[in-house]
This record gives structure tokens, sequence and C-alpha cells, in this order.
């Protein structure tokens, strides 16, 4: 019989309480932790605590809308009106209400007026958190973002719409002096206090650097084929590079001391520097050789800029005066003076005759050169609308030197640096915003004075008589006139009162005749400036042709009408008034009845 072998059976084993558990034993590790205890039913503590934090955070997170300055809005629009009114003698006008703010057009539009082209309105001011001051500032060629440098080497770029941080990268080892894009806006190339010269693409990379002067570049300027560029420095020379090769070319010595500008001009092979021997030298870069050399001011040369037209170059000196020369016949244009410092940066406006300078005293200054603001040599002095000053003026723009600035591509936006540590951007003055001027000091616009808060009609570049309360460089009303509420521009009015005379003298309004208007009724009494000077101020003549105005020497101004009316005819230093539309006689001038005669 065959043996059976009996295998064990192997049963689980029976896990006393008091035994201890082995490692390898399976054991459930999950949703094995306590239960949440229930809400307690007094939510009241809890909820006052909340409240208390969401307060108290209230406080610190104030919301604050970012201020914008877009421009696709206004060009878009311009685009549509240029396409629906193609006639060429087509000019948009502002209305001067603040609901016509969404009609706003680009600068380019208003090409006949610059006084709406004046960045005179504070909307934002940029500070790194490294404060250190800002020697050089330029937009980008597209016209979207700012880039500055600062005297810690970095470059800042800043969003040129709602003027934030986006970036910022270490450029040079020591103070950017200077910086310049390529006409192509491919490249830039930039400058340091110790002579360093780099170019960088847009995207901020590093292409190469070298050393190119012994001591500090003071400027750099672009050739109008982008092939070479010209560097000025303190060690008195100016040298001209090759782009491509990194090359230099030729080295122009002429000037006595520092070289702190120079400026090619945008489309002819001519240079033009400014140095500390108080001399402005035009060169001719292929020869090296000087083709003219200025010496009208009675210091440093801080600053040069072309033109637009490149007809007109700019210079800002230490002796607190900018000068415009022309150089188609190589003379001095203008003298502008109103800056109570040195002038340290200048610009120009790209569509208008405008010219924008920057002085040590933080103030920025608004030159208009058009024609219209030029003031008549033959004139008198006391001419009512004289410009003898800025048109515009910013005094406290800065705490500081303005080491830079610079316009916008499309001309709405103005920046500018300065010694204070910041950046600041500029705009146009909308239909109905207040003009007043920066008092500094922060994100805050200034205050608006009462007079221009009660007025809704109020127009930038535009006035309804004369502003009492004119700021500082600007045209206020003459001495002894006060502003006439009632006045519409462009139609007379103004004041009740006459230098010289009594307030009784001088006749008030009758039937048939308008004071001092041009109604086709009655010729009006004309009032005379200044008995002195003999100018008698002509009275109503008819509206549709009328000569009427300032006579000299015992002329009186005569109303020119078509019906052979009475003209006023001028008396012992006072003209008489003109002659009506239908037969009105002459009215009073400045010192007697001027005497009556028929054309």
């Amino acid at each position: 019989m065959a043996s059976t072998s009996t295998l064990p059976v192997l049963l689980p084993s029976k896990t006393l309480p008091s035994q201890e558990v082995s490692p390898f034993e399976w054991q459930p590790k999950r949703n094995l932790s306590n239960p949440c205890p229930p809400p307690p039913e007094d939510m009241t503590p809890e909820q006052e605590a909340a409240a208390a934090r969401l307060s108290l955070d209230g406080k610190f997170r104030k919301v604050r809308p970012r201020r914008t300055v877009d421009y696709g809005g206004p060009m878009g629009r311009w685009t549509l009106l240029r396409k629906l009114r193609p006639s060429p003698t087509y000019t948009p006008y502002l209305r001067p209400a603040p609901p016509y703010i969404i009609d706003l057009l680009p600068p380019k539009a208003y090409s006949d007026n610059a006084a709406t082209s004046l960045c005179t309105k504070f909307v934002h001011t940029s500070t790194n958190k490294i404060r250190c001051p800002v020697n050089c500032v330029t937009w980008t060629p597209e016209g979207r973002r700012v880039l500055t440098g600062s005297t810690s080497g970095e470059f800042t770029l800043w969003n040129g719409l709602t003027f934030n941080f986006e970036t910022i990268l270490q450029a040079h080892d020591s103070a950017v002096r200077t910086m310049q894009f390529s006409h192509s806006g491919l490249y830039l190339a930039s400058a340091d206090q110790s002579g360093i010269i780099k170019y960088f693409q847009p995207n901020m990379n590093n292409l190469t650097a070298w050393q190119g002067h012994r001591e500090a570049i003071r400027d750099i300027s672009f050739s109008p084929d982008d092939g070479r560029f010209a560097t000025a420095s303190d060690d008195s020379t100016i040298r001209i590079w090759s782009f491509e090769e990194s090359r230099e070319e030729r080295v122009l010595t002429g000037h006595g001391w520092d070289v702190k500008c120079v400026q090619w001009h945008k489309t002819k092979g001519l240079l033009v520097s400014g140095s500390k021997d108080n001399m402005i030298k035009f060169w001719d870069p292929r020869t090296g050789t000087v083709l003219s050399t200025l010496h009208y001011h009675k210091n440093t040369i801080q600053a040069l800029q072309w033109s637009p037209d490149g007809n007109l170059v700019a210079s800002a000196s230490r002796d607190q005066t900018v000068r415009v020369f022309d150089i188609r016949a190589m003379k001095e244009f203008r003298v502008l003076r109103g800056h109570k410092k040195e002038v340290c940066s200048l610009s120009w406006h790209p569509l208008h005759p405008v010219l924008v300078s920057g002085g040590s005293e933080g103030a920025v200054m608004h030159w208009d050169l058009s024609a219209s603001a030029i003031p008549d040599p033959t004139s008198a002095p006391s001419t009512p609308g004289t410009q003898t000053g800025p048109r515009a003026t910013l005094s406290q723009a800065h705490d500081s030197n303005v080491w830079s600035m610079m316009y916008h591509p499309m001309g709405h936006i103005l920046v500018t640096a300065s010694n204070d540590h910041t950046t600041r951007f500029w705009c146009r003055e909308r239909p109905g915003d207040a003009s007043s001027v920066f008092s500094g000091g922060g994100e805050k616009p200034p205050e608006a004075s009462a007079q221009d808060d009660d007025d809704d009609a109020f127009v930038p570049g535009f006035s309804s008589g004369w502003d009492d309360g004119a700021a500082p460089g600007t045209n206020g009303p003459p001495d002894g006139y006060a502003r006439d509420e009632d006045a519409i521009p462009g139609f007379g009015g103004g004041a009740e009162t006459i230098p010289g005379f009594d307030a009784s003298s001088v006749p008030g309004p009758q039937p048939g005749r308008q004071n001092g208007a041009g109604h086709h009724q009655d010729g009006g009494y004309g009032r005379g400036d200044d008995d002195q000077w003999g100018r008698g101020g002509g009275g109503g003549g008819n509206y549709n042709r009328v000569d009427g105005g300032y006579g000299r020497d015992g002329r009186g101004g005569g109303g020119h009408d078509r019906g052979g009316n009475y003209g006023g005819g001028g008396y012992d230093g006072g003209g008489g008034g003109g002659g009506g539309y239908g037969g009105g006689r002459g009215g009073r001038g400045g010192g007697r009845w001027g005497n009556r005669r028929r054309y």
C-alpha cells in the first residue's frame, strides 16, 4: 500500500489584540482622518474678522485706472475722413466742448494750426526702482515704446500707450550719455561716459562694442543712408565711423574744447557741431573740412537739432538762449529768450514748426516758429497779440535739469527725461480741458483755475478775449485792458476802458451804431489805443470788406465800403471811425472827433 504524504494546511493566523502588527501586513491608510467638526451656531466673530481684513486691504489697495493715450482711434477716423472728403481744401476744426473729444484728430490733420499740437497736458511720471538721473530718451521707430538711458548704465523700456514698465537691461558699465536709432529702425547705437560705443538690435541684443574715444561721448548721429555715423566727445574731436565695419574713417579736429553735440543733416552730406568753445561749426564729412563757423552764443552749446525740413538748425546754450539759424543764408533766424538758466535740450515737432526746449531750472518751453506767430518788425511793441516769448511754458515740468526730450513720431506725445530721476509724458490738451501750468510732484495733474472750471467752451490754442490768468510765457492782456466775457473770437469786443482815457470819455453804444463791431448799419465808434502815437481805431464798416484799423501820424483807420460813404479822417493824433455800409458816418477816434470826408 502506497504511502501518501500529507501537506500542511496554512490557515490565517488570528492576531491577538495585544500583539504588534507586522510592518508587512496591509493596513488601510485613506479616509481615516477625523471628520470636520460642525460649524458653530454663531458666525458673528468670523464675519467681523473677515470684514476687518477686507477693509484694511482696501485702504492699501486703492484701485486707480491707468491713463492711456492711444492714437489708433484718431488716426483711423482721419483716414476715413480723407477718403470721404478727398478735397485738399478740407480743413477740420475743433469744437469747443468736452463731448467732442471723440472727434479729436491726430496733429497731421491740423496742419494750419500749430497751437493744437502743443503737448502741455501732464499724463504720467515713470521712475525706476533704483533712482538715478536719466540722461537720454528716445522713442522706438514704430512709436509703441520709450527707451531711456540712465547714469547707472541701464536701458529701461516703457510702454508708449499706458506708460508702464516693461523691461530693464544693464547695457553699459558707466553712465549712458547718448543713444539713437538708425533711420531704418533696425539698429540702436549708444555711447557712454567711458567712450565705449555699442550696437543693439530692437530686441536689446548686443551685437558689438569697442572703445571709440578716450573720454566721454556726448552725442551720436547717423548719416541719411545709415552707412556711417558721427560721434562727438569731450576729447575735442568728432569721429566718423563706418557702421558695418565699426571702423574709424575720419577724425574732425577744429574745436578748441569739449564737443558737446553733433548732428548729421537728414538728407545732405552736412554735419553741424557745437562745443564748449561757444562756436557752431558746419563740416563736410567727405573731406573733413570746416564749411562755416558761427559765433553767436556767449557760452557752451549744449544741444543742436535740425528742423524736419532741414532748412533750420536750432542751438541751445548755457547763455540761457535758443537760437535758430537758416542754413540757406547762413544767418541767424530767431533768438528765443525765456529760460532763467542754461538750456539743456531741444526737440522739433515732427509735423509743425514748433520747437521745444528744456532748461536746468526744470522748465519746458514751446516756441511757435510759424509765419503767423513771428511778429512784424514794423509793428508797434504794444500791439495786442504780438508774440514776444514762448507760446506755452511748463515752468515746473521737472525739479532739475531736463537732459533730453523727444516727440512721438506722430507728434501727439512729448517725453522728457530729467536729472530728478524721472521720465515724464505730456500730451495735447483736449477740447474742454483747463489750461494750466504743471506744478510738479507726483501723478496728480495741476488743479485748474476757477475761471477755466466754469468755462466749458474752452479750446486750447483759442481764446475769447484775453486771459486774465495767463500762464507764464503766454500772452495776457495789455496793461489797462480787462477780459470781456461776452466777446466772440474774431468779432471784436475787449476792454471797456482805454489806456490814458477816462471811462466816461468813451461814448456808449447808440441806436444804429454798433460799438467797435463790423456791422453793416452805421459806422461804430473807433477807439484810439494811444494818443501819443496817433493810432485811432477804425469803426465798423462793411463786414465784407473792412480796412479799418490802426492809423499813424494823424491818419485814422477808415472803414472801406462799397457805397462811397464816410471814412475816418484823423485829427490831432486820433483816428476817426470807419464808414458804414449804408451811409454811416465816421465815429470817434482816440483823440478828438475825426474829420469826415468822402472817398
